[in-house]
């Protein structure tokens, strides 16, 4: 059963620390304020990212599925993609940046003793899949729908997996990942690209001829 209390309790917490309030919503506030932004401006249109078929999710997103169902629900009268206005940007923007200053990035060997375990920060460290799906929740609180916001395994600079959070926008797919202050276009982040969740359904789709990793292991 799904943990609905988490923004409730234990999430309220979390995102009380992070300086962002009772409630998630409180992201849109902060993207409307004199925040030092580091990227104001909207980015160049760029190629969205192809996907070619059908692909297995990571064995610890089936964990997770199981867990928080709803986590993992599809609901096509979302849209698949958004429109990237100013104000969506800075929301982006501004979510990863506190996500990634709230969260201690920690593998989950050294956090629950196994290789791979994919759910929500709530004592405040967890590793990358953990601080992507915490971005991905504070995000469709502050209205974004769930459908363009695609967790994605990738290759990272050292050759392991990792995962990251794509928001598919009209102007591109980009990049919500703990690796980076910075949210980037696919296409800047220098990673190779292995599979995300599907947008028309619950499948995953592949991303291009990598070998798929089993788990997504980094901080």
């Amino acid at each position: 059963m799904i943990r609905t209390d988490f923004l409730k309790q234990t999430g309220r917490r979390l995102l009380a620390a992070a300086g962002i309030g009772a409630a998630a919503l409180s992201f849109v506030a902060a993207a409307n304020t004199a925040h030092a932004f580091p990227q104001l401006n909207l980015p160049v249109m760029r190629a969205a990212i192809l996907s070619s078929g059908q692909a297995g999710p990571t064995p610890a997103w089936i964990a997770f599925c199981k867990q928080m169902p709803d986590e993992c629900a599809f609901d096509s009268s979302e849209p698949a993609i958004i429109a990237l206005t100013q104000e969506t940007w800075k929301l982006m923007v501004d979510v990863n940046e506190r996500v990634n200053a709230t969260i201690l990035p920690v593998t989950d060997q050294d956090h629950w003793g196994v290789a791979d375990r994919w759910d929500y920060p709530t004592d405040g460290v967890g590793d990358c899949e953990d601080i992507q799906i915490l971005k991905r929740r504070v995000l469709i609180e502050a209205g974004l729908p769930r459908r363009a916001m695609r967790m994605t395994v990738v290759i990272d600079e050292l050759g392991a997996g990792h995962a990251v959070l794509m928001v598919r926008t009209d102007r591109g797919d980009y990049i919500l990942d703990n690796k980076r202050t910075a949210v980037l276009s696919w296409q800047e982040t220098g990673y190779r690209y292995v599979k995300r969740e599907g947008s028309e359904g619950k499948a995953w789709v592949w991303l291009g001829n990598q070998a798929a990793p089993m788990v997504t292991a980094t901080k």
